[in-house]
């Protein structure tokens, strides 16, 4: 199908951009990757006014070292995350998540800040985010903000950013010394998450010294699994004692049920998925 008529802009600084969307109004979209802007235009199902495109804004790409964090810059494409090296040092679980994207040509196009913005329950990035502890920078006609992985994700395909406001970068905390992996479960022929776990685990004399792991598409935002980290630190790096925290994996989730899983299913998977996960971090056998 085509798309419904709209007018573009191509902003090259996100003063401009900010312009452009407040000009608009709620009628506005941004395109960044436009890997999955682009399909839901053809198929009508949004009919904005004004594209936005925040390609040529240059400032919003880029790793960089901080003191003790990183900082990303929204329209990095996946395919700068998998191969920089301060996040395969400092972020590992992001790149390690960031390569069950899609496919080269979709990793190539698609960017950081607009697989975080879309918010898909079934998103690779978004666990990842909450588990590092990552902070959004967005920026508006108010000025500048910042927001926590944990509260950027509002509800199904909906975050903290105003149509007014863009999405300028993500500032990670360093994880250096820690292990990560990302255990991914999906349908052979598409690359959506039907779970997937982001863990990152740091030990410490046979012991796990911290312990971060989050769940996608166990809810219509992302799930921080309180309850296995609180079984996990402290506790020696055992395959015992993984198994059995693993067992808290489905607390506090909503999963729904669709043609590939019904919610108990999907409670096992994230059971089994967060052993696997964790061990591996913790440099264990699953």
């Amino acid at each position: 199908m085509i798309p419904s008529a709209f007018d573009y802009v191509a902003p090259t600084t996100v003063d401009e951009a900010i312009q452009a969307l407040s000009q608009a109004g709620d009628d506005a979209k941004i395109l960044a990757g436009g890997q999955s802007l682009v399909p839901v235009l053809r198929l009508r199902l949004a009919a904005p006014t004004m594209l936005v495109d925040l390609n040529k804004i240059s400032e919003l790409r880029g790793v960089r070292d901080d003191g003790n964090v990183i900082v990303v810059g929204a329209m990095t494409t996946h395919h700068d995350v998998i191969n920089d090296p301060l996040i395969r040092e400092h972020a590992a679980l992001l790149a390690l998540a960031t390569q069950t994207i899609g496919d080269p040509q979709i990793r190539h196009r698609g960017t950081l800040g607009g697989a975080l913005v879309h918010a898909d329950p079934a998103g690779d990035l978004l666990a990842p985010a909450v588990a590092l502890d990552a902070e959004m920078v967005i920026v508006g006609p108010g000025g500048r903000r910042t927001v926590p992985a944990s509260e950027f994700f509002v509800d199904l395909f909906t975050t903290a950013v105003q149509p007014d406001e863009v999405l300028i970068e993500i500032r990670i905390p360093k994880k250096t010394g820690w292990g990560a992996h990302y255990e991914k479960f999906q349908r052979v022929a598409q690359a959506w998450s039907i779970v997937a776990v982001a863990a990152a685990v740091r030990t410490e004399g046979g012991s796990i010294a911290e312990a971060r792991v989050a769940l996608t598409n166990m809810a219509a935002t992302p799930v921080h699994a309180t309850g296995v980290e609180q079984a996990l630190v402290g506790q020696p790096a055992t395959a015992e004692t993984i198994r059995a925290a693993a067992e808290h994996a489905a607390e506090g989730t909503s999963p729904m049920s669709d043609g590939n899983a019904d919610p108990d299913y999907r409670e096992h998977l994230a059971r089994v998925l967060t052993q696997r996960a964790v061990a591996s971090a913790a440099g264990l056998a699953a």
